[in-house]
């Protein structure tokens, strides 16, 4: 367990020394006044009589309960915080194996008396806190933000966090199988940032199915978006999640299926890490 802190430490320092992890809330910081400054709302009773978005007026044509805005409204930005936080935690995290085998500092942790397993698990859950401490600040400062305007609490926005960091734990295992493989952090970011938008654009894989010619390249495509994250599948459970009874329809279409695959996918490749690190010489 000592071992285990240690290392967690370790990246927490390397990320406060190599300004990662100012810029990683600074930008967070930043993105939270605009959206504090941006919204004005004027309540009368319980309910919406006007609004202001980015000083612009809204129309609002009779009463609309302040229950049913707070829930419609989180609903819809818990969407963009999805790929906020997610593209975020890509960008501070996807450096923690590539540095970590740099030459000197590769050395250093392998002398300690410590096994490469535990050594990439433990920059793996390192990886988990700094990202998971980045939703937990963004979307608990933004509900607190909603529930400050309006005097509404809406927990399910941020029960949403969970299923943000669920996908983040898949999109960080490929991000260090990559780092394992390349040993570079720029094409970590960028294959993992390919792999979000890939899986996004499977999401579609009927359709584009349906207008291939041929049976094998039809096959290639499901199996492809079997074994790639969910990533549009997850979000739009994160959206009806939130949204609560407004969309508790769409919700009850959600299946385990997209979780369950995301979540093999995920431990996969973290495996694939682990044993290629154990395997791999410096």
């Amino acid at each position: 367990m000592k071992v285990l802190m240690a290392n967690i430490e370790d990246v927490m320092r390397e990320a406060a020394a190599r300004w990662t992890l100012v810029a990683y809330f600074f930008l967070s910081t930043i993105f939270i006044l605009i959206f504090a400054s941006a919204i004005n709302l004027d309540i009368v009773d319980g309910a919406l009589a006007g609004a202001k978005l980015f000083g612009k007026q809204v129309e609002v044509s009779g009463s609309m309960s302040i229950e049913k805005l707070v829930m419609g409204f989180e609903s819809g930005f818990s969407g963009i915080l999805y790929v906020l936080c997610t593209f975020l935690a890509i960008f501070a995290t996807a450096h923690l194996v590539p540095r970590m085998q740099e030459k000197g500092t590769i050395d250093l942790y392998l002398s300690r008396p410590v096994s490469r397993l535990k050594l990439i698990l433990s920059r793996y859950l390192a990886g988990m806190i700094l990202a998971g401490s980045n939703v937990l600040y963004l979307m608990l400062s933004i509900w607190l933000i909603v529930a400050w305007k309006t005097h509404v609490l809406h927990p399910r926005f941020l029960l949403g966090g969970v299923v943000i960091l669920f996908l983040i734990a898949s999109l960080l295992a490929f991000a260090f199988l990559i780092g394992v493989v390349t040993s570079s952090t720029a094409v970590s970011i960028m294959a993992t940032v390919g792999i979000f938008l890939f899986g996004a654009m499977l999401a579609g894989h009927a359709r584009i199915e349906a207008a291939l010619s041929k049976e094998w390249e039809a096959a290639a495509i499901k199996g492809l978006y079997w074994i790639m994250p969910k990533t549009a599948e997850i979000g739009a459970a994160v959206v009806a999640y939130v949204g609560g009874p407004q969309m508790h329809n769409d919700f009850l279409k959600i299946t385990p299926a997209p979780f369950v695959s995301t979540a093999i996918s995920g431990f996969v490749c973290l495996a694939l890490a682990s044993w290629l690190f154990q395997r791999k010489e410096f």
